[in-house]
């Protein structure tokens, strides 16, 4: 089975970054919030799923690849 996820930048500041995400990018309904400084991620909605999981490492090995963080992107598996 083959998962998807796409994720755009909503809002960021010093100390977060709040990503809008889902399996269709002209509907990211969900968001999760990255902290910055311990790289690690909530869902806002609490549902702690693939998608999220898929999402969430995407942005950080985005991250560590450049060493900034993306405003886009997908990931697909």
């Amino acid at each position: 089975m083959a998962a998807l996820v796409y994720f755009r930048k909503i809002t960021e500041d010093p100390n977060a970054i709040v990503y809008s995400f889902g399996e269709d990018p002209s509907a990211m309904t969900r968001h999760l919030t990255m902290d910055k400084n311990a790289r690690k991620s909530q869902p806002d909605d609490g549902n702690i799923d693939y998608l999220f999981l898929k999402a969430s490492r995407k942005i950080n090995s985005m991250y560590e690849q450049a060493s900034e963080w993306p405003e886009r992107g997908m990931s697909v598996s």
